[in-house]
């Protein structure tokens, strides 16, 4: 379709409404814009329409090829829309083409506790429960598969009211609602390099759906339904197709393949560039002959049903591919009736092959034009009212048909749908897309857990980073307000260092013991022993580590501490002790030093095996040894009174280090986890694993879907006083996380 001089004037503007809707179809061949609004009558007012032609082939099978040359044909269209009206338009509605189509039937149920009159909310929240059933579907398909889907229109097979089928649920009364949905998904890629170029032109999308989608709006009003009749909308690159049957429509497909192959043929044929042989393609369907230059710059006549023959193979093969896709998606079978709509179905010889290979009668598959759109009425008297029409008016109207006070933002690369109540915020984005709650609040690393002397202790890892939360490029918080179109990006929070530390960091290793050794004080450092084995202060402690920190050396530890080389008898506090005698703090040890290695040989020669004689005289306090018999009778009692002393020292060292080690590792010590009994909604609820709790880990017990919109907000509270997601939670709180639908007026 090429530009026209008439779409350049004004429009009479007099008596259209303030609020009007934009429309963008994106073609491979063209771009037509349309700015229109739905009357009282519930019909269509076209009142401005504006085609323009890509100058290159920037777009092949309906993806865009270059992103910046079809943005600046989308801005012309745009510009000349705001000339003719006098209006701006700043929100677009636009389809994606079926390229690399995926459909999948999905259903969903909603049970409610008593009768419930069915609202619009109701309807649109089991709308959508049902796309994320059909995702999941896709996801579960696809799970060796790198390509992310998105969501691009859906359609409503049957409703059920208390298990029988209704065709609207809106004002019943039911006990539960069920819907049986087809959805459509397209690769993320399709859909980004759409975004791409709207926003490159200074548009935002307000609405997107999917081309056969919008044209089976139009071409299939509902009460033809009941027929089981395919939609064929032939574009320049693809094919889309739609089914209807028993009421509601069945299937979506597509081919790729459509008129650019014609118009391929007949450049190849005639030697002419792409562009000119795309316009014989058009003129050869109203004109009896067609005049061009071919690229030798000669003129040439050719009769139209030449031409017919010159693209007769490639009609037959495209024909034959569509009515195999109809057949596939019909259950094996071909439709009662066939309606093409779309440029590339002009083209002779088009509806007779495909009725054909349906084996249908020709009557009954048909070319639609300005019958499809007698409920369209167009403010331009000029207009050609043809098939090529249905799918951008299509597109205006799927922005009634679905719901539009819903907004779209992006979120890590990922767009996603939210109810606009004017209060959204970055939190509310993160939890639709199930963004972990882990990931939004800084993360500790690993607590270490060990025990000291039977005691347990825990040492905490470090607290790591919150998440980095960036709106439009400027960093910011979760609480940030969204707008359409908003970028968000969210860099999740990091886990820091885990706990460390070494045996030398104990309050208690610090501490030494003192031992009287032939009158003089000896300072030694304690023993320690993890698991069983003796350690030095540079050992790293492990988790679930058993620390012992001795209060006692053996005697023979002692001395092999100090390395001595003794002889004869060795005294503890006094009394002679064997090697494995206990010596603790303060206590005292008498024995005779040897300064070199005794001849054992002479001795045992002189004395006997193991008759050696004891120390004759040792410096203690000036005085001679006391006999062995002497010192036991006359200083017992003064050694139990001693070793009484000494545990009472003893216990009150042992208190000190405990207040100490309480004061100095006070952050240190292992807080019990603490179970928190709940109300969730009316449920009773116990939280446990932590010591303390926020209101979003109340998510992790209690079962929300946050993952599409169930209502128009998510509200939170806490003891009937609203909060967000970070107030604290305590032990019988009562607590109210659920979808409100707000009242909508007309």
């Amino acid at each position: 379709m090429a530009d026209s001089s008439r779409q350049a004037g004004k429009v009479n503007m007099e008596g259209v409404p303030e609020q009007l809707v934009f429309g963008l179809d994106i073609g491979t061949r063209s771009i037509v814009g349309t700015v229109g609004f739905k009357n009282s009558t519930n019909g269509f007012v076209v009142v401005a329409q504006v085609v323009k032609e890509h100058q290159t082939r920037a777009m092949l099978d309906g993806q865009i090829h270059d992103i910046g040359k079809v943005a600046a044909t989308i801005e012309e269209v745009h510009k000349k829309l705001e000339d003719m009206t006098g209006r701006r338009f700043k929100d677009v509605c636009i389809a994606a083409a079926g390229r690399v189509l995926k459909t999948v039937e999905a259903e969903a149920q909603t049970n409610f506790v008593s009768d419930t009159v069915i609202t619009s909310e109701h309807i649109y929240t089991l709308d959508m429960l049902g796309v994320e059933n059909a995702y999941s579907i896709l996801r579960d398909e696809k799970k060796t598969d790198d390509i992310r889907f998105y969501c691009v229109g859906y359609s409503v097979k049957h409703y059920y009211q208390n298990d029988y089928i209704i065709s609207n649920l809106e004002g019943h009364k039911a006990m539960s609602i069920k819907a049986e949905i087809i959805a459509t998904f397209l690769p993320n890629e399709v859909v980004d390099g759409l975004y791409a170029a709207v926003e490159r032109a200074g548009l935002y999308v307000a609405n997107l759906t999917l081309e056969p989608i919008a044209a089976i709006n139009v071409a299939i009003p509902e009460k033809f339904r009941l027929l089981n009749i395919a939609l064929v909308d032939v574009g320049a690159g693809t094919s889309d197709i739609s089914i209807t049957k028993d009421g509601s429509i069945i299937a979506y497909g597509m081919i790729p393949s459509a008129g650019d192959e014609f118009t391929e043929c007949i450049a190849k044929h005639y030697l002419t560039d792409f562009n000119e042989a795309d316009r014989l393609k058009c003129a050869s369907t109203v004109n009896t002959e067609v005049e061009f230059y071919d690229i030798m710059g000669l003129p040439q006549r050719v009769a139209s049903e030449e031409i017919a023959e010159v693209v007769e193979e490639t009609v037959k093969s495209t024909t034959k591919s569509i009515a195999g896709k109809i057949m596939e998606l019909n259950g094996g079978k071909s439709a009662s009736a066939v309606f093409v709509v779309g440029g590339g179905g002009k083209i002779k010889g088009f509806v007779e092959n495909l009725a054909e290979y349906l084996g249908l009668q020709k009557e009954r598959v048909a070319l639609r034009g300005s019958e499809v759109l007698g409920n369209v009425e167009f403010m331009q008297d000029d207009i050609k009212v043809d098939s090529l029409l249905v799918t951008p008016v299509g597109i205006c109207l799927n922005y009634y048909e679905q719901r539009n006070n819903f907004i779209f933002v992006t979120v890590n690369g990922e767009r996603i749908k939210l109810y606009d109540n004017s209060k959204l915020t970055i939190m509310d984005a993160a939890i639709q897309m199930g963004f972990p709650n882990v990931d939004l609040f800084p993360k500790r690393g690993k607590t270490l857990i060990y025990f000291v002397n039977g005691e347990k202790r825990m040492l905490r890892g470090k607290e790591g980073e919150a998440a980095i939360v960036r709106l439009n490029g400027r960093q910011t918080g979760m609480s940030a307000s969204l707008e359409q179109n908003s970028k968000i990006d969210i860099i999740p929070s990091t886990r820091g260092a885990d706990a460390v530390f070494e045996i030398s960091s104990l309050p208690e290793y610090s501490s030494s013991m003192d031992i009287i050794f032939n009158g003089k004080e000896i300072t030694c450092p304690r023993f320690v022993t993890v698991n069983g084995e003796l350690v030095s202060g540079f050992y790293e402690v492990k988790d679930l580590d058993r620390i012992e920190i001795l209060g006692y050396y053996t005697l023979e530890q002692v001395l092999e501490f100090m390395d001595i080389i003794y002889r004869g008898k060795v005294y503890v506090n006094n009394v002679i002790a064997p090697m494995d005698t206990k010596v603790y703090d303060n206590f005292s040890i008498i024995c005779e030093i040897m300064k070199e290695e005794p001849n054992y040989n002479e001795l045992i020669e002189k004395y006997g095996d193991g008759q050696f004689p004891v120390a004759s005289e040792l410096l203690y306090s000036g005085s001679p040894m006391p006999a062995e018999r002497d010192v036991q009778e006359t200083i017992k009692e003064d050694i139990q009174e001693n070793i009484q002393e000494q545990e009472e020292e003893m216990a009150e060292e042992d208190i000190y280090i405990e207040e100490t080690q309480e004061e100095e590792y006070q952050e240190e010590e292992i807080p019990e986890e603490k179970a928190a009994n709940i109300t969730v909604n009316g449920d009773k609820v116990v939280l446990t694993g932590k010591q303390r709790y926020i209101l979003v880990d109340v998510l992790d017990f209690y079962p929300v879907d946050t993952s599409v919109a169930h209502g128009d907000h998510l509200e939170t509270s806490v003891n009937g006083i609203a909060c967000d997601f970070t107030q604290a939670v305590n032990d019988g709180d009562i607590i109210k996380i659920e979808w409100v639908e707000r009242q909508h007026g007309g």
